[in-house]
């Protein structure tokens, strides 16, 4: 049987007859990070905002994502949360295209890649389909919330110059 905890998510608590419920996915863990109620700075970190952005900066030129900047600066620098040190998240410091859209593209170079090789494979051929079809309505978003250009277009032709 599953109920619901009022904050969205559901538990399971096995009974009679639940067998078909639980096999389907239809209820899933409570577990979730929480993130610290205090939004300034811990004490204990001595590297000032602007080490941090210049970090940022110097990673970003390497060609890494966001997320992988921000692993790094949590792992080895000690950094939780970036938002709390500098005021702004890396996503404002770093990148020209959203990292998610980014990561769609590349997946959909890939499978227009197998295409190429394997003409018959009418799975991947609809898989590309669904997965454009999500590139072009996470750039609509993006270009409603102005995080992407008006101007910005994803045509399948070009997409491997913006993954390379």
């Amino acid at each position: 049987m599953c109920s619901n905890l009022g904050d969205g998510k559901r538990r399971c608590v096995l009974g009679s007859g639940d067998g078909k419920r639980m096999s389907n996915g239809a209820c899933k863990g409570i577990s979730a990070s929480a993130l610290p109620y205090k939004r300034t700075p811990p004490s204990w970190l001595k590297i000032s905002s602007q080490d941090v952005e210049e970090n940022i900066c110097k990673f970003a030129k390497k060609g890494l994502t966001p997320s992988q900047i921000g692993v790094i600066l949590r792992d080895s620098h000690g950094i939780a949360q970036v938002k709390s040190v500098t005021g702004s998240k890396i996503l404002r410091l770093a990148p020209e295209i959203p990292e998610d859209l980014y990561h769609l593209i590349k997946k959909a170079v890939a499978i227009r890649k197998h295409l190429e090789r394997n003409r018959k494979d009418k799975d991947s051929k609809f898989r590309l389909i669904l997965v454009e079809s999500r590139i072009h309505r996470l750039a609509r978003y993006y270009k409603k919330t102005k995080k992407l250009p008006p101007t910005w277009k994803y045509e399948s032709t070009t997409a491997s110059t913006l993954v390379a």
